[in-house]
């Protein structure tokens, strides 16, 4: 008997480098239009304008391309070999998340996804769309509803299999494709994520309040953080893994088959002292091809003086003194910031 498309889609799949592959329709997450709205009527998604103004597209997949019968979901695993937490406890180093440090994913996946997509119509015809998180795709409920995983209370999607450490992507397509069963809910009474939070950033399980996420506000925020946050950001420079890291659910998860994912040295426990020190240009070339490129140097090093500030050590107060008269303004707060917090601590010890 000849294999089903779907059967041969999932062995595809694999062939192209994805852990895990599930299908389900547009249609079958009725759920999101009201929970995006009240995530945005309650301002949790705070300068991601975005969201807000594509909410009609997010809310609902069918709208997005009405010809669509099937998401094809698809995820591929970015597990660290090394502790993702291991430098919070350095005052010297920096915490770049896990996902960031080697090559931007975006790119990577989004050319398995077109791979795949190809195959797909020469072996049955159709037209397909595909997209990774940059589109306005609910892409963690279809990833639910088609089986990959379910939301937990940290808000990511978790997998029995690969744990939480995984990339999304989708491929929307006009064939009528076999659907999956939808993931049940097993964190039980676990609350370890929410608890590990440094900004308290989840209101309720399930629920995220974007403005106190250190993820947002060391990519998405743009300006000054609020005294209270930036002093609960620790050394975390770009992203943040906590909620994602002590999942339980990572026992059973598989290390990354992606060499481009496996973590660069320099990015492993990279020093602030040599981060802050950056200029635009030695800032492009050392992030080219990585996600971390796209917020500029000056928000990023506005990142790496908090962490300085935070630090404790007076040995760099003399780098962040020389940043207080720097051309950016938010950059030059950060650094007097630091330089205040730093001698305070020095003040303290004497």
């Amino acid at each position: 008997m000849k294999d089903s498309l779907k059967q041969r889609l999932v062995e595809q799949a694999v062939l192209e480098g994805f852990d895990a592959c599930r299908v389900c329709r547009p249609s079958d997450v009725p759920q999101v239009p009201d929970r995006l709205a009240a995530f945005l009527d309650k301002g949790y998604h705070g300068q991601m304008a975005w969201l807000a103004d594509r909410a009609h597209w997010r809310g609902d997949p069918s709208a997005l391309w009405p010809e669509a019968q099937s998401v094809i979901v698809l995820a591929e695993s970015y597990t660290p070999t090394e502790d993702p937490l291991a430098n919070l406890y350095d005052p010297e180093l920096g915490t770049i998340s896990v996902y960031a440090r080697n090559k931007d994913y975006h790119d990577v996946v989004k050319k398995r996804l077109k791979r795949l997509a190809r195959w797909l119509i020469a072996e049955a015809g159709g037209e397909v769309k595909v997209f990774v998180d940059t589109a306005p795709v609910a892409e963690k409920p279809l990833g639910h509803a088609a089986g990959l995983g379910w939301q937990g209370k940290h808000t990511n999607l978790v997998s029995r299999e690969l744990g939480s450490w995984f990339f999304i992507g989708s491929i929307f397509s006009t064939l009528e494709i076999d659907t999956d069963s939808g993931e049940i809910d097993h964190c039980g009474s676990c609350r370890t994520c929410l608890d590990v939070c440094p900004t308290d950033a989840f209101p309720a399980p399930y629920q995220l309040d974007a403005r106190r996420c250190i993820s947002y506000l060391t990519i998405e925020h743009k300006g000054p953080v609020e005294d209270e946050l930036r002093c609960k950001m620790g050394n975390r420079i770009y992203g943040c893994d906590d909620c994602l890291a002590v999942c339980p659910w990572n026992k059973f998860a598989i290390e990354a088959r992606e060499v481009r994912y496996h973590a660069r040295e320099d990015l492993t426990a990279p020093k602030l002292s040599e981060l802050a020190v950056l200029s635009d240009a030695s800032f492009r070339t050392m992030f080219s091809g990585s996600p971390i490129k796209r917020i500029g140097r000056d928000r990023f090093v506005r990142n790496v003086l908090y962490a300085i500030g935070n630090s404790g050590d007076a040995g760099l107060i003399e780098i962040a003194q020389s940043l207080c008269d720097d051309t950016d303004a938010t950059v030059a707060d950060a650094a007097r910031w630091a330089v205040l917090r730093l001698k305070d601590a020095a003040n303290r010890l004497e």
